[in-house]
């Protein structure tokens, strides 16, 4: 290639590369940054090979060496960064997602509906969807008096570990089966809701729905809210590929993608949480006070930090852009 034709091909790129090395903000990318410099790097050996004494050589040369001291100005930033994840980055995706969320939310509600109302109206049901082994071993700890001594039957450290990871399991589990046109997403947000609403009016049919949800919602307001969060992750991906509006079709998939999981893999700790209420305090004989406040807490957290604060982070932004 001729050296005119390399320069004039690769300009605007070196223009934007040399805005982004002098810029004194840190709203920049972190992974744009790298994705320049590596290009950056790849012209620079290009011209030292083709032009190794032309001008653009030694541009290339500083211009690469001040990409460099901006990247690792950012590592000693990279505690920093983390924060602005958790703090602005993720919660700002969220509010992206509400919508989403919102589809989630109500289709898991519904499924939670019709399987109270279809192990109402079918005895059968609640084995079928729950298992026979499960069922008798539940009614023959409600007959010992403890009906949910299932809580006290593993090891505490042993429970923790395979309940934490069976269910960021199923969360990445419902955000791949985004890839289905959504529907793989739908459907495990289906299925887990008729599950609980099986499971929920076992218990009620047999007086037991207060000492249940007192002592389940313990570590099952954050377990299942995540769960409804995976959905709102696999949905953005499966959208991504059904409406890419403006956008390739690729280029919306590795953004839906892109969102998706870095949704699910903001519930990781959520789901190491949850799976520690599970394994250590479920199983407490705690006074209904305690139940409660741990119940309230955990909701109040979900709502506000996935859905309160994305929105009042937005207006912030937008108000003073």
């Amino acid at each position: 290639m001729r050296e005119a034709a390399f320069i004039k091909r690769n300009t605007d790129k070196w223009k934007e590369i040399e805005g982004e090395a002098v810029a004194t903000n840190d709203r920049s990318d972190p992974d744009t940054l790298t994705d320049h410099f590596i290009e950056l790097t790849d012209d620079l050996s290009y011209a030292r090979t083709f032009y190794p004494t032309s001008p653009i050589t030694r541009y290339l040369n500083g211009l690469a060496a001040s990409m460099h001291r901006r990247l690792m100005h950012n590592k000693r930033e990279e505690r920093g960064r983390f924060v602005r994840f958790w703090k602005f980055e993720l919660p700002l995706l969220f509010r992206k997602s509400h919508r989403l969320l919102l589809v989630s939310f109500a289709i898991f509600m519904m499924a939670g509906a019709l399987g109270w109302v279809s192990a109402a109206n079918d005895e059968l049901f609640v084995r079928l969807i729950l298992g026979d082994d499960y069922v008798n071993m539940t009614l023959e700890n409600i007959r010992k008096g403890d009906p949910l001594a299932v809580y006290k039957s593993s090891g505490q450290a042993d429970m923790f570990l395979s309940i934490t990871v069976n269910n960021i399991r199923v969360s990445f589990i419902a955000f791949i089966l985004g890839l289905f046109a959504s529907f793989g997403t739908l459907a495990v947000m289906f299925q887990n809701g008729v599950m609980l609403g099986a499971f929920q009016y076992f218990f009620y049919e047999r007086g037991l729905l207060l000492p249940s949800v007192l002592t389940i919602w313990i570590h099952g307001t954050l377990e299942i809210s995540s769960i409804v969060i995976a959905g709102c992750a696999g949905l953005t991906l499966g959208n991504s590929l059904l409406f890419p509006g403006t956008l390739s079709r690729l280029e919306s998939f590795r953004r839906g993608a892109k969102q998706g999981l870095k949704i699910v893999i903001g519930l990781v700790p959520v789901f190491i949480t949850a799976g520690f209420l599970e394994s250590f305090v479920t199983r407490l004989p705690l006074h209904p006070v305690a139940s409660s406040a741990i119940i309230l807490t955990s909701a109040a957290f979900i709502i506000w930090y996935f859905v309160l604060y994305p929105i009042q982070l937005e207006k912030r932004f937008t108000d003073n852009p």
